[in-house]
């Protein structure tokens, strides 16, 4: 038996990039998926999996940011499978720009989506969870903003650090509930948003940027989506069951060097 067979599991930022790996992984081992996103991708997407996976799909196309699209789109997602044993939050955005140019509009976008999105998403799947009474909640933090930053991250960095208190305070609140609620912390995936990120950094050049932070990882490269994907399907499943409240850093090491230049290496 696979080990996401019989679970349901809600996928934010589904159409794209990270949300694209956790939905393969998942459909992978056998979950039944409710991918969200409002990208044009996500219809493709999801088809795809369908047909190299088997899975069974519904997709909605709601923004994380609306509270009452998240509550239907929960709803939509027990009427068709019956429960939804798993969420994963990992819709997410990120612009980058000097704190003191930074629009209030691009500060607000980072926590409507980054912080907002989250909080909205938990809302919406808490409540059948308590019913069914138990489920695993899987959030999207960051190593930005709680273990590191890079200049011109403040909007982002700061929203990303504020999901590991809400994780930390949804663990405690429902642990005797059977809910479990863990957060990851990514380094660096090459994504879309990575490769935007990039651009904005280096217009001219933005593929050394990507070479650049791949110098910077013990590892010597980024993450793939699929591998980010194995870790949220660890937290998912019954294989973390002791787990909550966890902070996981998947970043190929790039946290752990104290300097570029010295040792013996």
């Amino acid at each position: 038996m696979k080990k996401l067979e019989g679970k349901v599991a809600l996928i934010t930022g589904a159409a794209l990039g990270v949300g694209a790996g956790i939905c393969a992984v998942y459909a992978k081992y056998g979950a039944k998926l409710i991918m969200v996103d409002i990208d044009s991708q996500l219809e493709e997407t999801a088809d795809y999996l369908r047909k190299e996976y088997g899975a069974e799909i519904i997709t909605a196309k709601a923004n994380v940011a609306d509270y009452q699209q998240m509550v239907a789109v929960a709803k939509q997602g027990v009427e068709t499978f019956g429960a939804i044993h798993i969420a994963c939050c990992n819709a997410g955005v990120c612009r980058l720009a000097p704190f003191e140019e930074m629009a209030e509009e691009m500060l607000d976008f980072h926590i409507d989506v980054n912080i907002k999105g989250v909080w909205n998403t938990c809302k919406a799947v808490v409540p059948y969870m308590l019913e069914q009474k138990g489920g695993s909640i899987v959030i999207a933090s960051s190593v930005t903003g709680d273990l590191v930053a890079d200049a011109g991250e403040a909007a982002y960095a700061m929203s990303k650090a504020a999901l590991v208190g809400l994780t930390k305070c949804l663990a405690v609140e429902y642990a005797d509930r059977n809910i479990r609620v863990n957060c990851t912390q990514l380094g660096y995936a090459r994504t879309p948003m990575v490769e935007k990120m990039a651009l904005d950094t280096n217009s001219e050049d933005p593929e050394s940027v990507i070479k650049g932070i791949a110098i910077g990882v013990p590892m010597k490269r980024l993450a793939t989506p699929n591998e980010v994907g194995e870790l949220f399907a660890f937290l998912g499943s019954e294989e973390s069951s002791y787990l909550t409240g966890a902070q996981i850093v998947i970043d190929g090491g790039s946290t752990l060097p104290e300097t570029m230049t010295m040792g013996t290496n």
